[in-house]
């Protein structure tokens, strides 16, 4: 198993717990996280440490602060939770109908698949300041580094303002062509904490530059996903199955763009994690995912690293 996956030590009994029928699990919050990636050199003002021979597209990630309660320490992408507000009118909207989007998501209503994407695209503005919006169907904001800019960025994060709000008083569309759905991941059954948690994949609108602005994280980087995934199988980055999974995906792609372009192609089934008893082990796997396969003891305590 690779040295640098999340597993929390307290898993294995919950695992044996969820078995006993002694736990009920939680029911998921929504939620979505972004994939944001930039060729080498696109970025104005892009920070260094990127490899010169590095000929395919960085992905921007952030390591989320050890004080976290879920994920603490773990390297993961922009994202969040859904905010209820997002379900409440209907938004301004460029790119596919909302009716091709829930199809694509999985989801029963429009209403739905809006408060997805716009989780998606109201998180990237919160922990990265990039926005994936325009005036018009066919533009995008070119920089929103400015101080109106942080004083809404800061008010969306405290919830002070609902994203379709701070649409409006911009004059803005959401731009969900310049998003493609990449992967849904659900938290296992036997977490306190759980998340159906949709992957998107975007590149870095021409003008905008990522700031180390999250709450929640304690450092950010552009790195190529092939680097990011060798670290984590050396022990060097810790990550939860669903990052790494995506990184190795991200690989074979040139560009941003033929990363974008290929999103269309992936499977949208749901990964839910699975717990079973073999002999006197409980087996914790991910179908399809045979590497995050662990094997923990029946009884006793037991846990610790990956």
């Amino acid at each position: 198993m690779s040295q640098g996956q999340w597993y929390p030590p307290e898993w294995p009994d919950r695992i044996r717990a969820l078995a006993a029928g002694e736990l009920t699990a939680a029911a998921p919050r929504r939620a979505a996280t972004v994939m944001l990636l930039r060729d080498p050199g696109t970025e104005s003002g892009a920070a260094g440490g990127v490899p010169g021979d590095v000929t395919g597209p960085l992905v921007h990630m952030l390591r989320r602060r050890t004080s976290m309660a879920f994920a603490g320490g773990a390297y993961a992408y922009p994202g969040g939770g859904v905010d209820p507000r997002d379900d409440d009118r209907l938004i301004g909207w460029a790119g596919p109908p909302l009716e091709q989007w829930a199809a694509r998501l999985g989801v029963a209503t429009v209403t739905e698949a809006q408060a997805v994407v716009c989780a998606a695209v109201r998180e990237t503005f919160e922990e990265a300041g990039v926005l994936l919006a325009g005036p018009t169907a066919g533009s995008v904001v070119g920089d929103t580094t400015g101080d109106d800019w942080e004083a809404d960025r800061e008010a969306l994060v405290a919830r002070d303002l609902s994203f379709a709000e701070f649409l409006d008083r911009r004059g803005l569309v959401l731009r969900s062509d310049l998003l493609g759905a990449w992967a849904r991941w659900i938290t296992p059954e036997f977490e306190p904490r759980r998340y159906d948690t949709w992957f998107f994949v975007a590149a870095l609108p021409e003008g905008q530059r990522t700031r180390d602005v999250s709450t929640e994280a304690d450092r950010t980087e552009w790195i190529a996903p092939a680097e990011a995934a060798r670290r984590y199988d050396a022990g060097e980055l810790l990550m939860m199955p669903p990052t790494v999974t995506t990184l190795r995906a991200l690989t074979p792609y040139g560009t941003a763009a033929e990363a974008l372009g290929a999103a269309e192609d992936q499977d949208m089934t749901p990964v839910l994690a699975q717990a079973r008893l073999e002999g006197d082990e409980l087996v914790l796997s991910w179908p399809g995912h045979d590497e995050f396969t662990k094997h923990v003891p029946a009884a006793g305590a037991g846990g610790g690293g990956a």
